[in-house]
């Protein structure tokens, strides 16, 4: 509901000052993703096909997760102007920083492209070519159109991110109430843009690895976890800007609580989504589909298998549920760490059992990886970050989201 004595923004109160420890961190995230990057390619370079082959793996884990993040925000951005909503006004710059990321993500990309045959090489290599089912979807699955449609992701999310973020600074400087119409307008092909697209990204990036199997669940799943993600990065954010002095009348307890109820709220699709995967292909007992969690069910993976359930979905579940754990900077910034922590696991879960079938195995690469894509996204977030006002000022339902109260 919206609440009563709704005022204005202060001056200065919706910048980041120059001594603030936000305009300080971004630099340093992006030395620490240009160290991990660096470190990464050297292993690769310096070792054999093996190393190879586990570097690709691990870029592509830490490649899907911070990308799953970067979506997220486009899609809560999308879904923000498309709802017309008012509560999520004051943290919406969060999600159109994210959201513009995403052109950084296609240089990111470059190592898998530059790698394809030997990544790809259940699709592409010798054994593809004796393998009817693989040669049965030659159309979708050959080198061509893997790079067209690589293009027209990459298109979309950087024609939107940008698209959007641009319209909305520009309301910032001129004022102009037309400009949310625009945005409104902009966000309903979008959203069917954006579905589509992240659909088939999650299909083309990681389902492909194992070319036999198909799931139709795939691409809800990886959405799913993208929201979910994207809303407790948001918290995060949020607690740290007011622990940093920022937006302390701007963002209140109240915004937190909804934040919370988003991240309980997916928790719930999520695991909804990924069991529905589960027991249709278990049903079915079709050996095409059951591969896939046969070889997650044994080697170790089990155990990864096990805290999806427990660790993805009970626990924070359960901890969700309490009110006042939404409403607390310290307990809703646990909660999120969590998700974030268990969201890896389940990109890790994705697609390491392609290279280690036998069991999980932790390799250095693993963590420089994920130094290396982290550091650049986040490095890259926090410079947009500054590039303009911390909440929309000229937004006409600014009032009405700064005077928000839950029931």
């Amino acid at each position: 509901m919206s609440g009563h004595g709704a005022r204005t923004l202060e001056p200065g109160e919706a910048s980041i000052p120059a001594g603030n420890a936000w305009a300080k961190w971004p630099k340093l995230a992006l030395a620490a993703g240009i160290i991990g990057t660096v470190v990464s390619c050297g292993i690769k370079m310096t070792g054999d096909e093996a190393v190879t082959l586990q570097f690709l793996h691990s870029w592509l884990v830490a490649f899907m997760y911070c990308l799953s993040i970067a979506l997220g925000c486009l899609f809560f951005v999308l879904i923000h102007f498309a709802t017309k909503a008012g509560w999520s006004v004051v943290v919406r710059r969060i999600a159109e920083a994210g959201a513009c990321t995403l052109p950084v993500f296609a240089l990111l990309f470059i190592p898998i492209l530059l790698n394809l045959d030997s990544f790809y090489d259940a699709w592409l290599g010798e054994a593809a070519a004796t393998d009817h089912l693989v040669q049965h979807k030659a159309p979708f699955l050959n080198k061509s159109f893997f790079f067209i449609r690589c293009a027209i992701y990459f298109s979309i999310w950087t024609v939107l991110g940008w698209g959007l973020r641009s319209l909305s600074v520009a309301q910032d400087r001129s004022g102009d109430p037309q400009l949310t119409r625009k945005l409104q307008n902009l966000a309903y092909p979008g959203i069917v843009l954006f579905g589509t697209s992240l659909t088939f990204a999650s299909i083309d990036w990681m389902m492909t690895l194992l070319p036999g199997w198909f799931s139709t669940m795939y691409g809800v799943i990886y959405f799913a976890g993208s929201v979910l993600s994207m809303f407790a990065f948001m918290s995060l954010v949020t607690v740290s800007l007011h622990g940093s002095g920022l937006l302390k009348k701007v963002i209140t307890v109240e915004h937190y609580h909804d934040l919370g109820k988003y991240m309980f709220g997916f928790t719930i699709f999520w695991a909804y989504t990924s069991f529905s995967q589960f027991m249709l292909q278990w049903y079915a007992n079709m050996p095409e589909e059951t591969q896939f969690y046969l070889h997650r069910m044994e080697g170790g993976w089990e155990s990864i298998s096990l805290f999806m359930i427990w660790g993805h979905f009970f626990i924070p579940w359960f901890y969700l549920l309490i009110r006042e754990v939404k409403r607390r900077a310290p307990t809703l910034a646990l909660a999120a760490v969590w998700i974030l922590i268990a969201h890896f696991l389940d990109i890790h879960w994705q697609i390491m059992p392609a290279l280690h079938r036998d069991g999980i195995q932790l390799q250095l690469l693993d963590f420089t990886c994920l130094i290396g894509v982290a550091g650049v996204f986040l490095g890259t977030f926090g410079l947009i970050m500054k590039k303009a006002n911390l909440v929309p000022i000229n937004d006409p339902r600014l009032p009405e989201s700064m005077a928000f109260e839950n029931f």
